[in-house]
């Protein structure tokens, strides 16, 4: 009597669909399920033939994009450059909209594995979800680091965050603070916060950090900023880790009667095109947005067709002059 794939899903109790994912070590799959099936397996000693190995090997021609929100110019931006490479590579492109909720994130990550995605980029900011784990699909992250196993591309972190603090104290700041996200997330964006520490003590100044969570609403970000100015009346130089929060700490100095850059100099991060647009002023450190999708791109490919790869790359960075430093 020959074994087939329908005797161990019945006596795993799991689904053909199931046991062929097992067999091929492809989406998410919890310990337990895993165990069920390799019991059965072992209990009718079947031994998979080459059709089943292949059931769940087919390409898709289709990749999965996860990001915290396409609403924040950079992401928005990035986006933008991802798909259209990835089309002319000949994918289809399924967006996730995490809204930085872990959840959500995991919900998108379930649901792209199971439509048979051949890959995923991701530069959504939530950390430890087993998901990410527990797949042998191709993944790239974007300034995100998930585990050893998945490549990571990003600007030169530390270069620009030296670049902006020796920027602002060549033009006269003393007090100068830094605006950050949650140290808890891991990704090599913290460099920034890293290397204007570094300047700062190289200079004999005192470095200041103000938390502002990626993920807090614009209401919330606005109420956090005016604090930022009640705690620090004397600041007189303010680098944000992103346009967005370099933005809105310009508004709020223009409500208070701050002049920039005179009594405040203020430099940001990013410099998607929609903000030089928008905040041509605005000086910032200008990520290689269009480079740093194709090098995601790029790495995707050589992952799904199995070649060797670059685990970190790093793309350089550069001031974007404005005049509000």
């Amino acid at each position: 009597m020959t074994i087939k794939l329908d005797d161990v899903a019945k006596l795993a109790g799991v689904s053909k669909t199931t046991v062929s994912r097992v067999l091929n070590n492809r989406g998410y799959l919890s310990e337990e399920t895993k165990k069920k099936v390799n019991k059965a397996m072992k209990e009718l000693n079947y031994q998979p033939n080459a059709v089943a190995r292949q059931l769940f090997r087919k390409k898709t021609n289709l990749v999965g994009l996860i990001f915290p929100t396409v609403d924040n110019p950079f992401f928005g931006e990035l986006v933008a450059e991802l798909e259209p490479r990835l089309f002319k590579a000949g994918f289809k492109v399924f967006i996730g909209n995490s809204m930085n909720d872990p959840e959500k994130e995991k919900a998108y990550l379930r649901e792209l594995i199971s439509n048979q995605v051949d890959g995923l980029i991701v530069g959504a900011h939530n950390y430890n979800i087993d998901e990410y784990m527990n797949t042998n699909l191709p993944i790239v992250a974007i300034d995100r680091i998930i585990n050893k196993d998945i490549p990571v591309i990003s600007s030169d972190n530390y270069q620009g965050g030296k670049l902006a603090t020796e920027l602002l104290i060549k033009r006269g700041a003393k007090f100068i603070v830094i605006t950050d996200g949650p140290l808890s997330l891991q990704t090599p964006a913290h460099k920034r916060r890293q290397a204007y520490q570094d300047v700062m003590k190289a200079h004999g100044l005192e470095p200041r950090t103000f938390l502002i969570n990626f993920s807090w609403s614009i209401e919330k970000k606005k109420r956090s900023i005016e604090k930022m100015f009640q705690k620090f009346p004397t600041m007189d130089g303010v680098f944000a880790t992103n346009d967005i929060d370099a933005a809105m700490v310009w508004q709020t100095a223009e409500e208070l009667g701050i002049e920039v850059p005179a009594d405040l100099k203020i430099i940001g991060y990013d410099s998607a095109h929609s903000t030089r647009l928008l905040l041509p002023k605005l000086t910032t450190i200008e990520q290689p947005i269009s480079a740093m999708a194709e090098a995601a791109v790029h790495t995707l490919l050589q992952r799904i067709s199995g070649e060797n790869i670059i685990c970190e790359q790093v793309l350089p960075v550069r001031v974007w002059h404005g005049r509000s430093v």
